[in-house]
């Protein structure tokens, strides 16, 4: 006699097992990242639970979700179980998540500390796979009056000119700016050019009596201050 195959279908789970029914009764803070995924995905495959390939996809990625978030729709599909349908379903579920980040930080009406700063630029740069520069101009009371994108695939001398950066601020009568790019490769290290323009921009603000107040290094997960670390 042959053994009745294995079900790994999460219809066959008790209801407290199941994650859609799980979130129902008991609210979505109890479920892990796993069972959100599963829930997403609705199904996984005939030899494995929607909640194994979720846990299987989120291991790949160190079960971090900023880093799941970097997946494209087609390396999202290189896990068998996934087509284009479910992977475009975790894709928009995490841009969802991305957006709400920067819902919350537009709420931010003043700088306070680099804390701030952060939680501003973070979810427009946090997650990019190439370099982008930006400022925020701001005004006597700190709070900012304009967020702009200078440059964008590397800093260098070359790529951030300084008198658009100038022009700006006179423009909207900031009194100081603050400065961010971001390291896709993750590392808080400020590089050489890093340091070259940021003094290159503090010397022509002086000259028109515009502060600059910092400039930060952001990643996925942490940031360099300038300031913080007195190296402006």
């Amino acid at each position: 006699m042959h053994d009745k195959p294995t079900s790994f279908s999460i219809k066959n789970w008790s209801d407290d097992d199941k994650p859609r029914e799980k979130l129902v009764q008991k609210g979505r803070s109890v479920l892990s990242d796993a069972e959100l995924i599963a829930i997403l995905i609705g199904s996984g495959s005939r030899s494995e639970s929607a909640v194994e390939l979720s846990k299987r996809i989120l291991a790949s990625v160190d079960n971090n979700l900023n880093e799941l978030g970097r997946l494209s729709i087609k390396q999202l599909m290189t896990f068998k179980g996934i087509g284009e349908a479910k992977a475009v379903s975790i894709a928009a579920a995490l841009e969802i998540g991305r957006r709400r980040r920067g819902e919350d930080a537009a709420k931010i009406e003043k700088i306070g500390s680099s804390k701030d700063v952060y939680e501003i630029l973070q979810p427009l740069l946090g997650d990019l796979e190439h370099e982008e520069f930006w400022i925020l101009f701001l005004n006597n009371s700190n709070k900012v009056l304009h967020k702009a994108q200078l440059s964008k695939g590397g800093i260098t001398g070359t790529l951030v000119d300084v008198r658009i950066v100038m022009k700006q601020a006179l423009e909207l009568g900031a009194v100081a700016i603050i400065l961010a790019h971001n390291h896709p490769s993750g590392t808080l290290r400020p590089s050489a050019a890093d340091k070259q323009i940021t003094q290159k921009i503090k010397v022509a603000s002086e000259t028109l009596d515009i502060k600059v107040l910092d400039h930060l290094i952001i990643t996925q997960k942490s940031y360099y201050s300038f300031a913080d670390e007195k190296i402006l």
